[in-house]
């Protein structure tokens, strides 16, 4: 099971997709949501001092994306990101198509999360122009793909016993079964000295608390090697200090029902 303040917030954070009509969007790439605010507030000021100006030219368009591009001018990184808010707002189709390309490609490491939220943006920006349904972005810390959000989940062993060979077994077995069932996509399955670390692709609307709780009940049925207990983000994978620390909240727990 998950900690009860885990398990409300994912209960509302579920329940508020069910209802939802249109066409979702959420990026595929991970990145911070600190970044993503910043970024979109970013966005809003430009759009804000443009004053709703008619879509940017061609020519202009290329220019932004050369200016962007050009190996020997040097420009600083706000320079950058202000050149991605002029492509990522021109309402050009031609600007998709460019950002698009540079994504694929490899963009700056200085403004890359940048440019994946401008391609983003411009991507939905046409759509709703073009078409009639209305357009919904999820943002998470860990994006997704498809329609699938990414989760990190970090199982721990009863009693922080290291895992037996058998039970390692028997984890990577059950697991990868149990979420193909249920469409889920299986990123990385780490199993590690006693704990298990899972990076997984969910539909949104998935039971992700059937499915956990499901899996950990018939892994235990080979002798109980699993805590019930779970922790489940879609925000950022746990640090191993993190980790650590919620292993030594395990043995607290344990030694206080002791």
């Amino acid at each position: 099971m998950m900690e009860k303040e885990e398990d409300d917030i994912l209960r509302k954070y579920q329940h508020s997709f069910r209802n939802m009509k249109g066409k979702i969007h959420i990026l595929e790439q991970q990145v911070p949501v600190e970044e993503q605010m910043r970024y979109f507030r970013a966005s809003e000021r430009w759009k804000k001092n443009a004053g709703g100006l008619l879509p940017a030219y061609d020519e202009e368009c290329n220019h932004w994306f050369r200016k962007l591009t050009d190996q020997e001018e040097i420009k600083s990184v706000e320079e950058k990101k202000e050149l991605l808010l002029n492509l990522a707002n021109s309402k050009n189709p031609v600007s998709f198509r460019l950002l698009k390309q540079y994504v694929a490609d490899g963009p700056d490491p200085e403004v890359a999360n940048w440019a994946y939220l401008a391609l983003m943006e411009i991507q939905i920006a046409l759509e709703s122009d073009y078409s009639e349904e209305r357009q919904i972005y999820i943002s998470t810390g860990m994006g997704g793909k498809g329609t699938k959000l990414r989760f990190y989940v970090l199982l721990v062993s009863a009693g922080r016993k290291p895992f037996e060979s058998y039970q390692r077994q028997v984890i990577e077995r059950e697991f990868t079964y149990a979420f193909s069932q249920a469409g889920w996509e299986t990123e990385t399955l780490h199993v590690a000295e006693n704990y298990v670390e899972l990076l997984l692709l969910i539909p949104i609307a998935g039971n992700i608390k059937k499915v956990m709780g499901d899996t950990i009940r018939e892994c235990n049925e080979y002798g109980h090697f699993l805590s019930d207990r779970y922790t489940i983000t879609n925000v950022k994978p746990l640090s191993e200090q993190e980790i650590q620390e919620i292993l030594d909240k395990a043995d607290e727990n344990s030694q206080t029902s002791d």
